[in-house]
């Protein structure tokens, strides 16, 4: 193999940062898994962190509101920073209401996200993975449709096991990169180049 391949090896960047990345990869889905394990209380701890998000945003606007250059747009900053109060504060203290909304826009999506999907796939005749499309977005509405059916008892589970399904793919995805680039360091190792990360 040349020197230009060598270096090239020796360059990966997932060659050079795999271990933390592992790391990372292993954390986002052992948090996956106890949402998964959790649902409820995962989706009532996201229910107040959107409401504390928009607490936190209502104070960004008061701040803002005081270098305003006219009164008219500190007039308008407070406005806003009060409807974010207003809204974070219901969030905070009724997360239950939250998390059953979240699942009713939750459904939505899923439904009109999959009949989208599946108009793709029809649309693309002729082309090959077609099939994997319509299936996608079959999928998705049927799923839509039975948070939809069950709600509001599917609030209790749906946002909570999604979430943590998510951070699971993500973490598990993060960890494949990883060893990816293990492996591209133990190459450029057994060709005699000394990998940064090693």
């Amino acid at each position: 193999m040349s020197s230009e391949t060598n270096a090239a090896v020796e360059e990966t960047p997932l060659s050079t940062s795999w271990r933390p990345l592992a790391l990372v990869g292993a954390l986002t889905a052992i948090f996956g898994v106890l949402a998964v394990v959790f649902p409820f209380i995962t989706g009532v701890s996201i229910s107040v962190l959107l409401g504390m998000l928009l607490l936190a945003s209502g104070f960004v606007h008061v701040a803002h509101s005081f270098s305003a250059g006219n009164w008219k747009g500190a007039i308008w900053q407070v406005i806003l920073a009060t409807l974010y109060a207003i809204a974070g504060i219901a969030l905070v203290v009724n997360p239950l209401f939250t998390l059953a909304t979240l699942t009713v826009i939750l459904a939505a999506f899923f439904i009109f996200n999959g009949i989208l999907e599946v108009a793709m796939g029809v649309g693309l005749r002729g082309e090959q993975g077609r099939g994997w499309m319509v299936a996608s977005g079959v999928l998705g509405i049927v799923v839509g449709a039975l948070i939809w059916i069950g709600w509001p008892s599917t609030a209790i589970w749906a946002i909570g096991i999604l979430f943590g399904v998510n951070l699971l793919s993500t973490g598990l995805s993060l960890i494949m990169l990883a060893m990816s680039g293990r492996r591209s360091n133990e190459e450029s190792a057994s060709l005699g180049t000394k990998p940064r990360g090693a």
